[in-house]
């Protein structure tokens, strides 16, 4: 049976309707879900999907002591008639996520120990505690807060600042959850110990009641206290000799072992404001937390005054900001590296006429061309919240009357919202926040297509246009989310293995996935090479653009899959990568970390190695479709013979 979905195409603009499986959704779900990472989790206790846990539990010969009930825990019923025929005592669960309660932990316990469990059970998990360090780090602060940026004008130096409202703002209360293991220990400074922030024993009554708990500490060093980096650990027994730890390498205690996870990362919290602290001089940080979220405080003294916790109320982003840039963007735009290479492109085609229009989501681009002598600016911003924080963040820099902003979809622009003008520099960075994949952002040529009619005569469009790259590379381990088990602490799996790639095979197999990967070390085992180029200097074509070839793997190793990235080329002599910021010759890559980029996976059932005589080669077929905006890929490891895999 087929249905009708309606979806936003990210590339085109366009909402289109499309005839898809009935279980389309379904194939999805698991084939995103990388279970198969949990249990290659040598220390984790896991819970197989409930469709799947029946089969793999008769096929272990385990049908007579095993039932399994396909509903959540909170609908389960006891009794003579029910689901259990009497409470448990012993309460297995995994039910936590990277901030240990994001997943509803503390309702779900609460409700098992009030109608599923005896009074004194045993749980495994036995007890988890939450950790906490506090750190001053640039660059994580870059990540929540705008900074003043500067431009090199031939007025002098010009400085973009940010609005009172985004400085006084507490951000986003949601977690920040990352490889921190992946973060240099050159970008933080550490200005507390460890501190262990609170425990729940899983074996008693749980509440899901809002609480807080406070730790004194003296500061290390002397800074500014901006993040608060968190991780939890587990302990399996009563006694704690079974521990499961999401510890980053510098407090493990055994960093050599370190097990790597995608489903468990760590925590980064920022505070609502930076707060300068002194080394020796105590302090309290607090943790506070609901039933869902967790977040910090830091305070003079103890929030407990006469026996009574002072609880603060949960923090909400007012401006605006923290609810339309996500942290890569905070990032992206905070990169001073980044702004002077454009404010140089824009220097080599702007001229003192020039009638600019900007279309990016949000961006500091309208600004940087007046500050640089455009003669006129006009920016569009299609949704009503970004055009109130463009608006407050130009009236910050009193620009207000300066930059015109449309709040309008770019294909519904008539003559007059640009005052009769023609456009002779229409530019974007580009950037889309409906963008998942690095060529989503060519939204900017079927915008540029669509106002075409709105461009004077030798009217110049930057980036002038765009290729995308691929190179194929080994990770250290994220190949791990596509690896099949096949076995699991005795028990087989291989059920859950062939659902998971039957899901894979009915899409997912042929599309590549978003992937931070400055977060997940890889090595190349290719040079980068361009597939596709995108003119933006001319509409959008009618034809297909494809290209097949094949893709020659230099150095030994195991080809998990193919890198893919946009390069945008601001000018002929000035290109701004999603991907490689520097070339990998060594093999060790360096990536954007302001850019999430695309992940073709290879088949995990074939031999992906790279034999260290001769040379293997992936072949590929890329095809990009101007009318749906889709690039579609397929990826084929090959041996010199030419035999295909």
């Amino acid at each position: 049976m087929k249905v009708f979905c309606g979806r936003a195409n990210p590339t085109t603009g366009s909402v289109e309707w499309l005839e898809e499986d009935e279980h389309y959704d379904y194939h999805q779900e698991i084939a995103r879900s990388s279970y198969a990472d949990m249990l290659h989790d040598k220390d984790r206790v896991f819970k197989p999907m409930a469709d799947a846990a029946v089969k793999i539990v008769e096929k272990n010969g385990f049908s007579d002591k095993i039932k399994v009930i396909n509903k959540h825990s909170t609908e389960v019923t006891v009794g003579p008639d029910g689901d259990m025929p009497w409470r448990a005592n012993i309460l297995v669960t995994e039910l936590f996520d990277t901030e240990l309660i994001g997943e509803g932990a503390l309702p779900s316990y609460e409700h098992a120990h009030r109608h599923l469990v005896q009074e004194n059970c045993e749980a495994v998990p036995h007890r988890a505690t939450v950790y906490a360090q506090l750190v001053e780090s640039r660059r994580m602060w870059s990540w929540n807060k705008l900074f003043p940026i500067r431009i090199q004008s031939s007025l002098g130096e010009q400085v973009i600042v940010p609005p009172l409202e985004l400085e006084r703002c507490p951000g986003a209360p949601s977690v920040y959850d990352l490889q921190l293991n992946q973060v240099s220990p050159a970008d933080f400074t550490i200005l507390s110990n460890v501190l262990p922030m609170f425990s729940v024993d899983f074996s008693k009554q749980v509440s899901s009641s809002a609480a807080c708990h406070s730790r004194q500490f003296e500061p290390l060093a002397s800074g500014q206290a901006q993040v608060v980096l968190s991780w939890w650990d587990i302990e399996m027994d009563p006694e704690g000799k079974i521990k499961c730890t999401m510890a980053p390498f510098w407090a493990h205690s055994d960093p050599e072992g370190l097990q790597w996870r995608d489903h468990w990362m760590q925590c980064v919290y920022f505070l609502p404001q930076e707060e300068p602290v002194v080394q020796g001089s105590a302090l309290c940080l607090v943790a506070h937390h609901d039933d869902y979220c967790v977040w910090y405080s830091l305070q003079r003294a103890s929030p407990e005054e006469n026996g009574r916790v002072l609880r603060q109320v949960r923090p909400v982003c007012d401006c605006q900001a923290h609810l339309l840039w996500n942290r890569p963007r905070f990032g992206e735009i905070n990169d001073q590296d980044r702004t002077d290479q454009y404010v140089q492109a824009l220097a080599t085609v702007l001229k003192p006429d020039s009638v600019c229009l900007c279309v990016s989501d949000g961006s500091l681009l309208p600004m940087l061309v007046h500050y640089l002598g455009a003669e006129q600016v006009f920016t569009i911003e299609s949704s009503a919240a970004s055009h109130r924080l463009m608006k407050k963040i130009f009236q910050a820099n009193h620009l207000e009357d300066k930059i015109n902003i449309i709040e309008k979809r770019p294909e519904l622009l008539i003559p007059a919202d640009l005052e009769g003008k023609k456009v002779s520099l229409l530019l974007g960075e580009p950037f889309f926040a409906t963008s998942l994949l690095p060529w989503h952002n060519l939204y900017f040529w079927y915008v540029r297509t669509a106002l075409d009619q709105h461009l004077g005569p030798g009217a110049m469009v930057m980036p002038q246009a765009a290729s995308l790259h691929v190179m194929v590379v080994e990770f250290r381990d994220l190949w791990r989310i596509r690896s099949p088990c096949g076995d699991c602490e005795g028990f087989d799996v291989h059920i859950m293995d062939d659902m998971i790639q039957h899901a894979l095979d009915f899409r997912e197999s042929k599309e590549a996935e978003p992937h931070p990967l400055w977060e997940y070390p890889c090595h190349s085992l290719s040079q980068p090479q361009q597939l596709l180029t995108f003119d933006f200097r001319q509409p959008v074509p009618q034809q297909l653009v494809r290209a097949e070839g094949s893709i020659e793997l230099r150095r030994p190793g195991r080809s998990h899959g193919a890198v893919l990235w946009m390069d945008y080329h601001l000018t002929p002599d000035s290109t701004v990568s999603t991907g490689l910021l520097k070339p990998a010759d060594e093999g060790d890559c360096c990536w954007n970390p302001h850019c999430k980029q695309a992940v073709y996976f290879f088949n995990p059932t074939l031999d992906p190695r790279v034999p260290p005589g001769g040379p293997q080669k992936v072949t590929y077929a890329v095809e990009f479709s101007p009318h749906s905006g889709d690039i579609s890929m397929d990826f084929r490891l090959s041996d010199d013979l030419g035999a295909v895999h």
